[in-house]
């Protein structure tokens, strides 16, 4: 195996609403309540599927327009939800890089919303090949987007490792014959890469 396919958030890039929510509501409970039951993930995931922000954000303020002013900051301020790199998975990533493996990603991810990871973090240029879902319109745990990341690129599923934080995507890849890697720490990751045989073992 000489090609590791990573999601992005989660575990090379810090993101979470929270960070924008707990300067906008007076406390953690509401921060909760309003994640779980205004801006819910499943709605958030429908941007990522390919849904327009304008059209998300007007969906949502019908539904609880007491909130409009705190839906549309999902929007207009998004780039607040990002807490930075996951820097010591992003040395693993460089280590990876540094011994010729073939690096892709493969994240959900909002078409619009993208760009901005691009221009802020550099090494997303390190890899051969990233594949969006707001641009496929197609998200993960559909096979149907680990296929096109193969066509694409020409990786051989079984041949490559794939590594998410979330548990569901990686028994999709594990479907698939990936060798897929359950992330839940940089320090577990690099010791599941070394027993792959991707990284060395530190002298």
């Amino acid at each position: 195996m000489n090609t590791v396919v990573f999601d992005l958030g989660g575990v090379l890039i810090d993101w979470d609403p929270r960070y924008l929510y707990r300067k906008l509501l007076p406390d953690d409970d509401d921060v909760e309540r309003f994640l779980s039951e205004v801006t819910t993930p499943e709605w958030n995931l429908e941007q990522d599927r390919g849904r327009s922000w304008d059209d998300a954000v007007a969906l949502l303020s019908e539904q609880h327009p007491g909130y409009s002013e705190l839906i549309a900051a999902y929007h207009h301020r998004w780039e607040e939800m990002i807490g930075g790199p996951i820097g010591e998975t992003v040395d693993i990533l460089q280590d990876l890089r540094n011994t010729g493996t073939e690096l892709y990603a493969l994240t959900n991810w909002s078409a619009e919303k993208f760009p901005i990871a691009r221009e802020r973090f550099h090494w997303l240029s390190w890899f051969e090949g990233i594949v969006v879902s707001g641009e496929e319109e197609l998200i993960k745990p559909d096979p149907r987007i680990f296929r096109l990341l193969a066509g694409r690129y020409g990786v051989e599923l079984p041949s490559a490792v794939y590594i998410d934080d979330n548990s569901a995507n990686v028994q999709a890849a594990a479907s698939l014959g990936m060798t897929a890697l359950h992330f839940t720490s940089p320090a577990k990751l690099r010791v599941d890469l070394t027993g792959a045989g991707l990284l060395s073992t530190p002298e």
